[in-house]
């Protein structure tokens, strides 16, 4: 395989909200660089780039994907990555790998919100952007209302590079802004250029156009700036400098436009790629902490620096093993070599570099830095791990999670799966970091979480392909509680059994009362006298832990409950600790059925984030759901609310938020505290669980 220096790499990533065309147009850049003989199609399941069956199912990228050209005698290494909900926290990730990224725009949808989401997550990660307008071909297609849209919506530095020339079905090519050349492609969606002229009614719009980039490019550089006041024309050598710096720089961001599905539009964007994006040479020094000593450390991008890789994402496959994506930030890296991984202060061994070309790899001779590479089968790495040489160790930071909002409870189709359930989606989170599964101990479900309804769907679909395990997903239930309100003393049970020979005999007094909220169980000896031999209270306290299992109301725990246990009888042949055991547990059930037993439900911390126009029907709907509104924070692009609900008011709140916001709000949540439910409410909870209990 070609080697290629440092500063002749660019990594790039193809960001975008879902369906706007991103990894048609990666197609087409990977046809025009010659890395594939064919122009696959998402349509006909026949891409490249989306080629899991879960991708190819839902005609839309789940996971991010890798690949590479050659052009003009530079390696552009792409990251086609998702642009929906369900899956953006991919992009995310995959935006620590890159070093500049181009932002595809529908032209027929114009910014929408994933292209906020991405575009803010890139801002984050300190990247130099292009824009692409894509689907100029298609009916209803608006170049001058993208603009507007990129222009109004996210940064007014955007600036085009190029015009199209003509628009829908006469979709012919692109006007140069900057050489004031007009480049046709043939029809024939084979990327071939053609001659020709500017149309007559596009050179006033060019001329215009071209004023506008050469003001901004001028204002990029002090000494450009001062030669453009002077009148002076600017040289095509100082405006493509000027240009270059002020993408770098973050002032400008140029917009090209085509098609990617005809073809159009494309080999001027990979020319725009390879002029105006980073090498991982102007990205500069990396930094870093040492494992030890948490002092800051840095690494250049340099063959001769000790080798560094972050590895930023992680393939579970069944089959071949797992394999390790990461980017190397510093030195070399030689097949069939030991690296060390400073998080988990392990030497990891492996074999083949491997270079990732979709859903193939090739072997690589070697990876030097600022490349993306692949090795498998490592035991102990994990995605946000740093790769290393044991004697100069460096540790890069990952990204931080959100919660994933939204539950499912799993059961298994066959039984004994469950164990294989447990295994297998441990796997599949070391592929996908925003998969969380953990057991409610109350409920005794599994409880599946994911970023979205798909995302799960996605995840159950995967489980059953890679791991043969199949799974029906469920409405989790509500994990209540219950507990009393009001103290009684005096609560008298006796169980006595007498069935020939030796018998059973126990008799317990009790005193119950409410504890504060979350404080849990107390259980006080109070005896005096010798009614009761010591040696019976054991008994007795687990007899009364066995009876706050299952409440009398609809079998929920009892919680926050003191007992006072301070006299009783016994006998001395009959008395024994299973008896005991008995009386304190129906003791306790008589006790609670005279103080005032009550339903407890979890109450939710919640954080809501809306665009402000949204943001009153979305605190009227909270208050409609039992919410409390806690406070109401500013935030760039938008409201973030911060409400306490009940957990049964909004275990289906992602489709309704989506609904009210049009897709451009979000939400986190986790447990605050448990309340008492309010008893209209009490009855119905009840009846609906005594149901479901005798129905199982």
């Amino acid at each position: 395989m070609k080697k290629y220096e440092t500063n002749r790499l660019r990594n790039v990533a193809i960001i975008a909200h879902g369906k706007a065309g991103k990894t048609t147009l990666v197609e087409a850049m990977l046809f025009n660089g010659g890395a594939t003989a064919r122009m696959g199609r998402v349509d006909d399941g026949s891409s490249i780039m989306d080629f899991e069956p879960e991708e190819i199912k839902r005609n839309l990228s789940i996971s991010s994907s890798f690949n590479h050209l050659d052009w003009n005698k530079h390696k552009i290494n792409i990251v086609d990555t998702p642009g929906d909900a369900n899956f953006i926290i991919d992009t995310k990730n995959s935006l620590q790998a890159v070093d500049g990224a181009v932002i595809v725009v529908d032209a027929v949808s114009g910014v929408e919100v994933q292209t906020e989401k991405v575009w803010e997550y890139a801002s984050q990660s300190g990247l130099p952007r292009l824009f692409f307008i894509s689907k100029m071909d298609r009916e209803r297609a608006n170049f001058s209302q993208s603009l507007e849209d990129i222009q109004k919506v996210l940064t007014p530095k955007a600036i085009p590079l190029n015009l199209p020339i003509g628009s829908e079905d006469a979709l012919a090519g692109v006007a140069d802004l900057l050489t004031m050349k007009a480049i046709y492609f043939e029809p024939n969606y084979s990327g071939k250029i053609k001659g020709g002229e500017i149309p007559p009614a596009l050179k006033e719009d060019l001329k215009i156009a071209r004023e506008k980039l050469i003001e901004i490019i001028a204002e990029s550089d002090d000494a450009l700036l001062e030669k453009y006041l002077d009148g002076q024309e600017l040289s095509p050598d100082e405006l493509s400098q000027g240009l270059r710096k002020g993408v770098l720089n973050k002032t400008i961001f140029p917009i090209l436009c085509g098609s990617g599905l005809k073809n159009m539009g494309v080999q001027p964007l990979l020319d725009a790629i390879i002029q105006c994006l980073p090498s991982p040479i102007d990205r500069g020094p990396i930094k870093g902490i040492h494992p030890a000593t948490k002092a800051e450390e840095s690494r250049k991008p340099l063959e001769e620096e000790p080798f560094s890789a972050f590895v930023f994402k992680t393939v579970a496959d069944p089959y071949a093993g797992k394999l390790t994506i990461f980017r190397v930030w510093s030195g070399t890296l030689q097949p069939d070599s030991t690296l060390y991984n400073a998080n988990k202060g392990a030497k990891e061994r492996f074999g083949h570099i491997l270079q990732l070309e979709g859903k193939n790899q090739t072997p690589m001779e070697s990876v030097g830095p600022g490349d993306i590479a692949a090795v498998s089968k490592l035991r102990e790495t994990t995605t946000w791990d740093t790769l290393c040489e044991e004697k100069k160790p460096i540790l890069y930071q990952g990204i931080s999670l959100p919660i994933p909002p939204v539950s499912f409870a799993v059961e298994p189709r066959a039984k004994g799966d469950e164990e294989k359930i447990t295994s297998s989606l441990a796997r599949l989170s070391e592929e996908d970091p925003t998969i969380k599964l953990q057991r409610d101990e109350q409920t005794k479900e599994l409880i599946l979480f994911g970023m979205g309804q798909v995302h799960v769907e996605v995840t159950v679909d995967k489980l059953k392909r890679k791991f043969g395990v199949d799974v029906n997903l469920k409405t989790p239930k509500i994990p209540y509680k219950e507990t009393i309100k009001t103290t009684r003393t005096g609560i008298i049970y006796r169980h006595k059994k007498q069935s020939g020979g030796r018998g059973q005999f126990a008799e317990v007094h009790f005193e119950l009362s409410p504890l504060p909220r979350s404080t849990g169980f107390e259980f006080q000896n109070a005896l005096v006298g010798m009614n009761v031999p010591r040696n019976f209270v054991p008994a007795v306290e687990k007899g009364v832990a066995e009876a706050m299992q299952a409440g009398v109301l609809a079998g929920y725990p009892v919680v926050d409950v003191k007992v006072k246990f301070y006299d009783g009888k016994s006998h001395e042949v009959d008395s024994s600790e299973i008896a005991f055991k008995i009386a304190a547990l129906m003791a306790f059930k008589k006790g609670v059925m005279e103080t005032n037993p009550v339903l407890l439900e979890p109450i939710m911390n919640m954080e809501v984030v809306v665009p402000d126009e949204y943001m009153g029907d979305v605190i009227g709907d909270l208050n409609s759901r039992r919410g409390r509104v806690l406070a109401v924070e500013p935030r760039s692009k938008g409201q973030l609310i911060k409400v306490q609900v009940p957990l049964s008011e909004v275990l289906k709140y992602a489709p309704d938020l989506t609904s009210m916001t049009s897709g451009r709000g979000s939400f986190s949540m986790e447990l605050s505290h448990y309340e008492e439910v309010p008893s209209h409410l009490t009855e119905k909870i009840v009846a609906a669980t005594k149901a479901e209990q005798k129905e199982s």
